[in-house]
């Protein structure tokens, strides 16, 4: 997505501890659990004790049927396979395209920390054989097939503005989903600029979307897309950086949701917290990209604590003066914390109890029940 914020980021938070078979996330890292020498995949089984013929185990240092998550996913063709990723880092770009429905990964150690996603091309990135990989092709992992879940897995994207002041380019996605009915339980979202891609597979394409007790970290409209998305119980957190000189730093949310779709991103239950200081961050901002001038983003914020890093005074900013956000789809309902204080009642839209009413993830998600 395009953003007017191309300088560069000092901040690195990535990739300096090991953990497991592999070096992992630096956030807090947590030691594997469950995950001893003879047993790489836990609870999970084996290949010599599989759970079922559509199990699959990932281990980098040899001991499942691949060492890589994408050998996996190419020996996992057509409905049903179940991935099980032993702990350690896995440093690759990896595509479940539409063909590949009903997939299940699993981190074995069910601590996300242990088991990373990773790769850092950005956007702006030349691309062997000429041209630069655009922020779609800049993800870690994408996923396009319908009925993918994940749990207990980091995606993550580790590109720094600071190690590449030459590339303008700087939206670098950790993950790409556009799947329907598409799960995500535990996960971690690691990135800067555009981590986690929130979007469907086409313009008149609704996709169903669920993240449950997730972590999401960035600092430019780090969610974002266009899917039907619920967020429930997840943490956002803004991140600090030390080469602008003023803020904005950025926008936590930036939906794209198309004009005929009813339902958008819901943020329920969930917080909101910052490294930056007091007021620096958005809570959100319009996407109306070159190729869908007609979408109307929505986004609803309910009943989720948002810290002092967002601006209380003005949460919403344009993208486009073209495109205001008080024409968008923007509403708050019974949220906490300094950054949900209202002090311009005009730049705080909230749900009345009866709208709130249908505001729910039942309403989203309809007949699907990724969270029964």
């Amino acid at each position: 997505m395009s953003s007017h914020v191309h300088r560069s980021l000092s901040r690195r938070g990535f990739l300096v501890a090991s953990a497991g078979a592999g070096t992992a996330l630096a956030l807090a890292p947590a030691p594997a659990r469950a995950t001893g020498r003879q047993r790489p995949f836990g609870r999970y089984g084996s290949p010599a004790a599989r759970l079922d013929p559509r199990t699959l185990y990932v281990d980098a240092r040899g001991r499942g049927d691949h060492t890589s998550v994408r050998a996996a996913v190419a020996a996992a063709p057509g409905s049903g396979w179940t991935l099980v990723l032993a702990p350690g880092a896995y440093r690759e770009t990896i595509a479940v395209d539409r063909t590949r429905t009903e997939m299940t990964w699993i981190g074995a150690s069910e601590n996300p920390r242990d088991v990373v996603i990773v790769y850092d091309n950005a956007a702006g990135t030349p691309k062997p054989g000429g041209g630069t990989y655009g922020t779609t092709g800049s993800a870690a992992t994408t996923v396009q097939a319908d009925g993918f879940t994940a749990r207990w897995i980091t995606f993550a994207n580790d590109w720094l503005r600071a190690d590449h002041p030459e590339i303008t380019g700087t939206q670098a996605v950790a993950l790409k989903v556009q799947g329907d009915r598409s799960a995500f339980h535990h996960c971690r979202f690691l990135g800067h600029q555009d981590t986690l891609y929130a979007d469907s597979m086409a313009l008149g394409t609704f996709a169903r979307q669920y993240f449950s007790h997730c972590y999401a970290e960035g600092d430019v409209d780090f969610v974002f897309g266009r899917a039907t998305a619920v967020f429930e119980r997840c943490h956002f957190r803004t991140l600090n950086r030390t080469d602008l000189p003023a803020a904005p730093y950025g926008f936590v949310f930036a939906p794209s949701t198309a004009g005929a779709n009813p339902l958008g991103y819901l943020v329920t239950r969930s917080r909101v917290s910052s490294e930056a200081p007091d007021g620096h961050y958005k809570l959100a901002r319009p996407w109306v990209p070159s190729s869908d001038t007609t979408a109307r983003p929505m986004l609803t914020v309910r009943d989720t604590r948002l810290g002092p890093g967002i601006d209380a005074v003005a949460p919403y900013a344009n993208m486009s003066d073209s495109h205001p956000w008080q024409a968008q789809r923007f509403a708050e309902y019974r949220n906490t914390g300094p950054g949900a204080a209202i002090t311009v009642p005009a730049n705080r839209p909230r749900l009345t109890l009866a709208q709130a009413r249908s505001h729910t993830r039942q309403t989203y998600l309809g007949d699907w029940r990724p969270y029964a």
